[in-house]
């Protein structure tokens, strides 16, 4: 797959895992990796670039006695999934076009 297709996928994947519920790195890569491949030095940037962004908060929290970062979606996150959704229909289009489907 082409990689800014893939990286784009990828944001909303995770902010989809996000959605159900906070979840921490490694739990979001099990999630998403059951319908796209990603790893460690994939998701923690695309992490860093959703919060940049706002659509995703952080808080610490130990467990086992380590401190683990948890994400969290925020409005904002929610409404880039509603946006990616919105232009789903778009998409298909084009693919139809691309096929030779009738549009």
């Amino acid at each position: 797959m082409d990689i800014q297709r893939k990286k784009g996928l990828l944001d909303v994947c995770v902010l989809a895992v996000l959605r159900r519920g906070p979840s921490y790195g490694y739990k979001i890569i099990g999630e998403v990796s059951s319908c796209i491949e990603v790893s460690e030095s994939t998701l923690y940037p695309i992490l860093k670039r959703l919060e940049a962004n706002g659509y995703v908060t952080t808080d610490t929290q130990e467990h086992g006695g380590r401190i683990r970062r948890y994400f969290y979606i925020t409005d904002a996150g929610q409404e880039r999934i509603d946006a990616f959704l919105d232009e789903w229909d778009e998409v298909k289009r084009i693919y139809a076009f691309i096929k030779g489907e009738e549009v």
